[in-house]
């Protein structure tokens, strides 16, 4: 569901170390974060449980016109009972700047010897759903080892080398002369887990590569992204119906996913793009990011490209609708979001004034930056780098 809330962005300069203490928000240094009450006068995790509302203002490097940048009122309930609160959300997203990487494991065969035997992959991202329909889907086929059982008839594949032939046909150059042509090396590698019946085929997706950056700065050139992809393995010949692979009836064997792909979360780069989206409330006036910068007269940037951020959302309703009396009401969802270096030496004391303005704030994810445990004995077929 879209989101539609009028959100203001305060992203906290790695130079400030401290909240203000003492100081009202005309006092503010450019980029300086603090908290303030209905009489602008600055609050700590002390005191601003006890004030009426609260602002989230930031010193301005270029004040014609206007003074610090703030929130609308914010009024916490951290009791959680007992008070009026307007804040209908309240978390926490921890900065993750690795994301992982898809991992998937076949195994269970149930190939008899001299099967044909297909595996198709087929996978998605921006990237690729831009470049085909559907996602890029490609089959390669096999036919399983023939058995050498003397005199006594056997069924048993052997695993290992079924996989092996597998990794060599995965692992052979694009179709055509184009040099190109997209392999499938390109955005996987191929590895041999176990040296016996129960050995697996891991396939991993690899990192993608960076979008490049235009020059037009309203062409969001940070993009969220991610590769993730379906496994299938199937008796008999690949055809040019790829989208009836997933036929239970045929499935030789079990696709397994052991690790998800995500996306990198809080890159300075991913928040730099925050301001650039949110610019309508950076400035009191001339609410248009203009594609050349000398008419972002008010455009400040406080990102430190080299960062990781966590953020701070709060989801509120406008107070005081009684106020807006002479017409039809029309209720505002607004959202504030404090963008916070995981380096900086503000981070605690920033964090313990928002638990005392709300509460226990909640932490929407734990950051996982580990791939899955290799296993004691692997074989590994070399795959060209992308």
């Amino acid at each position: 569901m879209a989101d539609f809330s009028l959100t203001t962005l305060f992203v906290v300069p790695v130079a400030e170390t401290a909240l203000p203490t003492t100081l009202s928000t005309q006092d503010l240094t450019a980029g300086q974060v603090g908290f303030y009450s209905d009489k602008y006068v600055v609050l700590t995790s002390g005191t601003i449980a006890a004030a009426p509302y609260f602002y989230v203002a930031q010193g301005r490097e270029n004040t014609y016109l206007q003074g610090s940048k703030r929130s609308d009122k914010i009024k916490g309930c951290p009791s959680g009972t007992g008070c009026n609160s307007n804040v209908t959300e309240w978390y926490k997203t921890v900065g993750c700047p690795t994301p992982l990487n898809q991992v998937t494991d076949i195994g269970g065969w149930t190939v008899k010897c001299g099967d044909i035997v297909t595996l198709t992959l087929r996978s998605f991202s921006s990237y690729l759903s831009t470049l085909y329909l559907n996602g890029l889907t490609r089959s390669v086929t096999v036919n399983a080892p023939c058995c050498d059982c003397d005199d006594s008839p056997c069924d048993d594949v052997n695993v290992p080398a079924l996989i092996d032939a597998f990794i060599v046909k995965l692992t052979l150059a694009a179709p055509g002369a184009n040099p190109d042509n997209i392999m499938l090396s390109d955005f996987f590698t191929f590895t041999r887990v176990g040296n016996d019946l129960n050995a697996v085929l891991r396939i991993e997706g690899k990192p993608l590569t960076k979008y490049g950056q235009p020059c037009d700065v309203a062409a969001f050139p940070f993009e969220y992204d991610r590769m993730w992809f379906r496994a299938f393995v199937y008796s008999g010949p690949a055809t040019t119906v790829d989208f009836i692979v997933s036929d239970a009836c045929n499935i030789v064997a079990e696709a397994t996913t052991t690790q998800n792909s995500n996306y990198a979360v809080g890159l300075g780069a991913e928040v730099a793009q925050m301001e650039k989206n949110f610019y309508s409330y950076q400035a009191g006036y001339m609410k248009h990011l203009y594609r050349m910068a000398g008419y972002n007269a008010n455009f400040e940037s406080y990102v430190d490209l080299t960062e990781v951020y966590d953020l701070y959302y709060i989801k509120f309703n406008l107070m005081n609708k009684d106020a807006y009396n002479w017409g039809d009401y029309i209720p505002i969802d607004e959202t504030v979001i404090i963008a916070v270096p995981q380096s900086s030496e503000l981070h605690t004391a920033l964090e313990a004034v928002l638990v005392a303005a709300l509460g226990a704030v909640t932490s929407d994810q734990i950051c996982v930056t580990t791939t899955t445990a290799a296993p004691a004995t692997t074989t590994t077929t070399t795959t060209s780098a992308q």
